[in-house]
């Protein structure tokens, strides 16, 4: 069955070559049946690399384990939804799933735009597919899957063999959490060349004017939406798997991911200037360029070795080719972009310095410094050992140090945006706007004095959230209750019909309402407590109000694994409000017999009781004591609860808007009330 696969990756390389050369010489030569051919093409190598994905999961479906990579990424005894996640488990299957999801995405791409932009459209094939053809090139020579299990003397190879059973799967990523984040963090990693292609197609044809970024802001957007999603799915998943009590601990890896998501979040900020004004052509160019850059630098720390991080894989040559990947299609796009910089003049200037455009162009900056500031962090270490021969440790203090300050002015930047008007903002609207935000912020820093808040970060973040929630909050209440009083409809339905008719503008406002709640509960790590104590059945431990009892100890037996489950009694205040079971785990097949904790956690909107059973005590050899870790982590539950609302708000930009409902004048209701240019008709307009 592996043929198949091997046979499906052969073919879509030829393809994919086809594509590029079709779409390039059919723009040459004006011949609309070799661009359709291309466009064709690209759609026959989504199904080519669909069926070498599909074949590699009916091989571990199967336990096929004569293939290299199926033997060293599952057993007999791994549940077939592992099975299934093994496929992106190792290096070479998880290269063929980003692979294949690029493919998803151009068929997406030219079936939605097979009879539009016409003259844009063979460059932006041809660039997604020479994506592909990288891709392809490394499934194929330098990363292939379908290697069979081959017995060796030396380098030489003296025939082939099928072991009885396979290694396993990392029993890390044996978690139902890992089922669905990397596929969510590829898919906002890939998503990012669809903006990219459409960005070096406009610089060729010089179309430079908004109509590719009308065009790819939905699919920036939902790239952005989906890999900010992944992000957070793999701080759920740290936190509730890895056992350190905490959900990011600024690993070279989450960088990476967090890195490109940064710069979309500054790109999907600057459009709107440039719909709205003409303005900030040349930041947006180089935005979409460095999103894509950075999902593929991503991809290259993961996989090269340059970094140490428990997300990474073994270092391999795919690293090398990768980096030459990174150089040419920076070369190229920034050639492109020096080139074309006499068609990238702005239409309008800088109103001033209190304007909406200019806190845009601010928030840009400050996220370029963040993203900087990350890579700086990250590459450090590599970057100090290959010129000086010293590894210099950078860790969570260095980014701590460096980073949450940004984050807190990012936040405030956040709520200043919306209160500033186009062009330049007055003194007197930025009294009117700001007055109730700032009384607010005020307040609550003043309440946060007296309850004891001395951390000053802690203090200045929720202060921050105080002033940015309040500002989102009123936004909504001017819009909906002068509506409500222009169409008689009730307050509520008010506030959904608003959001509707301006589904980017208000699904904005959700999404930064997921920001402010996201920061809350980032806050609360600078109150979490925390220690480590033995005890045997019947013993206790107290932290701060809490006292937990070990009640007993009780072997568990899984499909593929075995270990040990403590029952954990949850008094507060002397009365008991919960069962707690923390364990240890040993997989089947796992390497040197690796045991994996299971985390207990009961969580509530003020903390989180975070209970970690680390295995018999050395203290006591008959193995009658366990040893464990308690933290207590305030507020952590709204860093999930502002994840939900940030990707509702996504959802909501995404749609499209409604269509205008006629005002329905109430009785009591003046003409002077809803005449042209009242803010009454404005919220209806």
């Amino acid at each position: 069955m592996g043929q198949v696969g091997q046979f499906a990756l052969a073919l879509a390389f030829v393809v994919t070559i086809y594509s590029i050369a079709a779409s390039l010489l059919g723009i040459r030569i004006k011949n609309d049946k070799l661009i359709a051919s291309g466009r064709n093409a690209a759609v026959a190598v989504f199904v080519l690399i669909s069926t070498a994905i599909g074949t590699l999961g009916y091989l571990f479906l199967s336990s096929n384990y004569s293939y290299a990579y199926v033997a060293e990424h599952s057993n007999r005894d791994l549940p077939n939804y592992f099975k299934i996640s093994s496929i992106w488990g190792g290096q070479e299957g998880s290269l063929l799933f980003w692979g294949w999801l690029l493919t998803i995405y151009t068929a997406l791409v030219v079936i939605q735009n097979r009879k539009r932009h016409m003259s844009m459209m063979p460059y932006v094939t041809s660039v997604l597919m020479g994506t592909s053809l990288f891709f392809t090139s490394m499934h194929l020579f330098v990363a292939n899957p379908f290697q069979m299990n081959a017995a060796k003397i030396g380098t030489q190879v003296v025939g082939l063999f099928t072991p009885a059973d396979g290694q396993g799967l990392n029993p890390l990523l044996q978690d139902p959490m890992m089922v669905i984040h990397p596929p969510m963090l590829y898919l906002g990693f890939v998503g990012m060349v669809v903006p990219f292609a459409f960005a070096i197609a406009a610089l060729i044809t010089k179309q430079l004017g908004d109509t590719w970024i009308r065009t790819t802001r939905r699919w920036t957007m939902a790239a952005w939406g989906i890999l900010g999603t992944g992000i957070l799915l793999g701080g759920f998943w740290a936190y509730h798997t890895l056992g350190w009590g905490g959900y990011w601990a600024w690993d070279p890896v989450e960088n990476a991911s967090l890195m490109p998501w940064l710069i979309s979040t500054a790109f999907l900020h600057s459009v709107m200037v440039q719909e709205k004004k003409g303005m900030l052509k040349v930041w947006n160019i180089v935005l979409v360029i460095m999103s894509y850059v950075m999902a593929v630098f991503g991809t290259f720390l993961t996989r090269s070795g340059v970094v140490n991080s428990v997300h990474a894989f073994a270092k391999s040559p795919i690293g090398g080719y990768f980096l030459a990947f990174i150089v040419i299609a920076l070369s190229g796009s920034f050639y492109l972009l020096i080139d074309r910089l006499p068609h990238l003049k702005n239409e309008n200037q800088m109103g001033s310095v209190v304007s909406r455009e200019s806190s845009f162009l601010f928030n840009n900056l400050v996220l370029l410094v963040a993203c900087f500031s990350v890579l700086f962090g990250t590459m450090l270490p590599s970057l100090s050992e290959w010129v000086t021969g010293d590894k210099i440790t950078v860790s969570k203090p260095f980014f701590d140090a460096v980073d949450v300050p940004i984050a807190i002015f990012l936040l405030f930047l956040t709520g200043v945006g919306p209160l500033l008007a186009w062009r330049k903002a007055s003194t007197n609207s930025l009294k009117r706007n700001f007055m109730v935000p700032t009384a607010v912020a005020l307040m609550t820093g003043a309440v946060l004095l007296a309850m004891g808040v001395r951390h000053f970060y802690a203090w200045i973040a929720l202060v921050m959230a105080a002033f940015v929630g309040t500002s989102i909050i009123r936004e909504f209440y001017k819009g909906a209750r002068a509506r409500s009083l222009g169409t008689g409809e009730g307050f509520l339905e008010s506030i959904v019909n608003l959001t509707m008719r301006n589904t980017r503008r208000y699904g904005g406002y959700v999404a930064h309402l997921g920001f402010v709640l996201l920061f809350i509960g980032w806050a609360g790590q600078a109150f979490t407590t925390d220690s480590e104590f033995e005890a045997g059945i019947g013993g206790t431990f107290q932290i701060r109000s809490f006292t937990v009892r070990v009640d007993g100890f009780e072997p568990v037996q899984g499909q593929n694994y075995s270990g040990d489950r403590v029952k954990v009694g949850l008094y507060k205040n002397g009365k008991k409000i919960a069962n707690m079971y923390p364990g240890r785990r040993t997989y089947k097949g796992a390497e040197d017999e690796q045991a994996v904790s299971e985390i207990a956690i009961r969580e509530s909107l003020i903390e989180d009781i975070y209970l970690v059973f680390q295995g018999p005590a050395t203290s006591d050899p008959s193995g009658r004591t366990g040893a464990f870790h308690i933290y207590l982590n305030p507020l952590v539950v709204w860093v999930w609860i502002g994840g939900v609302v940030l990707g509702l708000g996504t959802i909501i930009a995404l749609l499209p808007n409604r269509k205008s409902t006629p005002v329905k004048r109430r009785k009591d209701e003046s003409a002077e009330e809803i005449r042209e240019g009242s803010p009454i008709a404005k919220s209806l307009s």
